[in-house]
Parts: C-alpha cells; structure tokens; sequence
C-alpha cells in the first residue's frame, strides 16, 4: 500500500492565509505517515491535484471571493483533474475581512465540480480588517485560530492514514 499524501494549496497577500496554511501543513506533518505537500496557487497544477489524496484550499476573501490566484490555480487544474479524482477528501480555510462565507461556498462549488468529498466545515478566521489600511497591512493570525487549523490538518491527515477518507 503506498503512502498517501495530502496537497495544500494556498494564496496569500497579508500573510494571514500563509500562517494558516502552514498550521494546517504543521498538523499534517506531526501525523508523521502522510506525505504533506504546502503549494502556492502559483505553483501548483492539475498534476499535483492528481497526485494526492487529500487537499485543503486556502485563501484570503478578497471582495467576497476567493483570491485571484486560487481562481487561476483552479482554472488552470480544473479540468486536467476533472473525473479522476472523484470521491477525494477536501477541507478549506478562509483569511476573511468580513465573513468568509462566499469565498468558502466558492471553493465547495468548485470541489462539488470535481466530485470532492467535504471532511469539514470550511474554517473561516475572521481578521476584521474593513479600512483600506487594515485590509492591505500585514495579518497576525491567533494562536487559538491557528490551533484549530492545525487540528484541521491533523485530523485530515489522520483519517487519509487510517482509510477513513
């Protein structure tokens, strides 16, 4: 049996999606029997989609979206996965301003495109930021919400190891 693997893939401007993903990448990491692979959008394509067993998505909510650069990751992977990776567990962390809420229903009508499979509630850490100063400077990321992003990826991570997902 080969070893599975889980594939982050994460944009961030401010900083706050990066720590985020890198908590959930920390989590995965400690399970210690999957392979943990942390992408930026930039980097990352349809043939790192097909080679894992897990995904987390995770982005900053710019203008009550997803940002630009999870958009293109998407576009450019989208169909060069499409029917090849049905059934596959995803998870989603949200850096929100507001609420989080629309980018996160982006992502899961992305992934119910793909077939994926939800393993948890979208993780949407608020930051408040609603000036053009507080929006645009650079995000520190609580160590509670950074806590549950780790567990995220734990668990993820755990249930990819043991065949659950």
């Amino acid at each position: 049996m080969s070893r599975k693997s889980l594939l982050i893939v994460h944009h961030s401007l401010t900083d706050g999606t990066r720590q985020m993903a890198l908590a959930a990448h920390d989590g995965a990491a400690a399970q210690g029997s999957v392979e943990v692979r942390l992408l930026h959008a930039s980097a990352a394509g349809a043939d790192d989609v097909l080679a894992a067993d897990g995904y987390v998505f995770a982005t900053p909510e710019n203008l009550a979206a997803i940002s630009g650069q999870l958009k293109d990751f998407f576009d450019r992977s989208y169909y060069g996965a499409l029917g090849r990776i049905d059934g596959r567990p995803y998870a989603s962390l949200v850096c929100a301003g507001s609420d989080g809420s629309n980018a996160a229903r982006q992502i899961a009508r992305i992934a119910t495109g793909w077939r994926l499979k939800a393993v948890a509630e979208p993780l949407i850490v608020c930051t408040h930021a609603q000036t053009p100063e507080a929006i645009l400077a650079p995000k520190r990321i609580a160590a509670a919400d950074l806590e549950q992003c780790r567990a995220l990826g734990e668990a993820l991570a755990e249930g990819l190891a043991m065949g659950i997902f």
